[in-house]
């Protein structure tokens, strides 16, 4: 079974919403904004595109990433990677044509059957709404957090809402940076 790793930029108060200038959000950007930049914070995400072997996200997320990350150097791994987009609204004709292999899944269920296949870890970006989908179903294995000193208040959270049991989950690696960022990766316990 293949390994599910939810990457992210949260907030203090959860939200996960525009971190790099996605337009239209009041907070867009916010991780640049007053955090000064401290490059061994980002380590994480060098060392995510080196062990990943697929990629994941939600259709908004892919709208977002795809004109623009197949020609970013920091990204150029994720070029060489099957990526998988789940979208019940995305057509084949909607797919960019210069990132690579990707396939549209149309349900949880087939991302439940992606896990079930041969091969290393599967990462996901982005996708609010995809991420509360697949913890709710628990369908996510890991988390990889880089939580930002901020509140932002309004905005799409990584976690649902939604009335569940509690999740346990096993801290497995932390740092505290200079600028107040923290790395805090979570296995989830079964």
């Amino acid at each position: 079974m293949r390994t599910l790793i939810s990457t992210a930029f949260v907030s203090l108060d959860g939200v996960v919403e525009g971190p790099g200038g996605e337009p239209g959000y009041r907070n867009s950007g916010w991780t640049f904004k007053d955090i000064e930049f401290v490059p061994e914070a980002f380590e994480i995400k060098a060392r995510e595109q080196e062990e990943s072997a697929a990629v994941l996200m939600g259709r908004v997320s892919y709208e977002a990433f795809s004109p623009v990350w197949p020609d970013m150097a920091e990204f150029a791994r994720y070029r060489t990677l099957p990526k998988y987009v789940v979208s019940t609204t995305l057509g084949e004709d909607q797919l960019v044509s210069n990132w690579g292999e990707t396939s549209i899944l149309r349900s949880l269920d087939e991302v439940a059957a992606l896990k079930e296949t041969e091969g290393g870890p599967i990462i996901v970006h982005g996708s609010a709404t995809l991420n509360q989908g697949l913890s709710d179903a628990g369908l996510i294995d890991r988390y990889h957090l880089l939580v930002f000193p901020l509140l932002l208040g309004a905005g799409k959270r990584l976690f649902s809402s939604t009335d569940k049991d509690a999740q346990k989950l096993a801290l497995v690696e932390h740092a505290v940076y200079s600028n107040g960022v923290q790395k805090q990766v979570f296995d989830v316990v079964r």
